[in-house]
């Protein structure tokens, strides 16, 4: 079932790649560069799932991940932090700002795709946000 994905991320080449593979699966994507037009376009556009880069300027993806957990609006939609930061403690440290999932960067176009859409389908089988996320 195609998803509607929203990519927040600041690296152009890396918004166009994440679009690419997933559009070319059959999914909608919508995208911001930043944390703050990344949270205003989640309420807006309601989408299943939400890729987060955790480097972000001006506030920091943690952050987002954090006030998008805070709304009755989008707190039900699954966050898949997508970051280069691979250091001991990143993945859990991305877990406990509001995230679900975790892929690191660079990201392998081979099996990208199939990984986030398990977050989806872990978080419609009664994963950490529950049913009703449209996943």
């Amino acid at each position: 079932m195609p998803l509607r994905i929203l990519i927040i991320e600041d690296n152009e080449q890396n918004r166009y790649l994440l679009t690419f593979l997933l559009e070319k699966r059959g999914h909608t994507v919508q995208s911001a560069i930043d944390g703050a037009s990344g949270i205003r376009k989640a309420q807006q556009w309601q989408p299943d799932l939400i890729l987060l880069d955790i480097q972000l300027p001006t506030m920091h993806g943690y952050d987002v991940a954090a006030e998008l957990r805070r709304h009755a609006s989008t707190a039900h939609i699954p966050i898949v932090a997508v970051t280069s930061y691979a250091m001991p403690g990143d993945r859990e440290r991305a877990i406990e700002s509001g995230c679900d999932g975790y892929v690191e960067k660079p990201i392998d176009p081979d099996t990208f795709v199939i990984q986030v859409e398990a977050y989806c389908g872990s978080a419609e089988s009664g994963g950490r946000r529950g049913s009703g996320s449209g996943c």
